[in-house]
């Protein structure tokens, strides 16, 4: 039963669920106060959500992340992007 939800999953985004899982350790375990960190997450996103990250938008995000010191979970940052 599990397969087959992670499945659907992968099935409706496209996005396998390793790269899901790996991403949100990434997200959970990130100093939001680094700009490194944070540029490499909003990448990270835009490649798996499939929409490119232009400069400016990058700066962009990466500075309200910055800015907010918090922590975001994939739905904030889809959001964002």
């Amino acid at each position: 039963m599990q397969n087959s939800f992670f499945k659907a999953i992968e099935n409706k985004t496209g996005v396998s669920m390793e790269d899901l899982f790996t991403l949100a350790n990434a997200i959970s375990y990130a100093d939001f106060t680094d700009e490194k960190q944070v540029r490499k997450i909003v990448k990270k996103v835009g490649r798996l959500a499939n929409k490119p990250v232009s400069k400016e938008l990058e700066d962009e995000l990466t500075k309200s992340i910055l800015q907010s010191g918090n922590s975001l979970s994939l739905k904030d940052i889809e959001k964002l992007l």
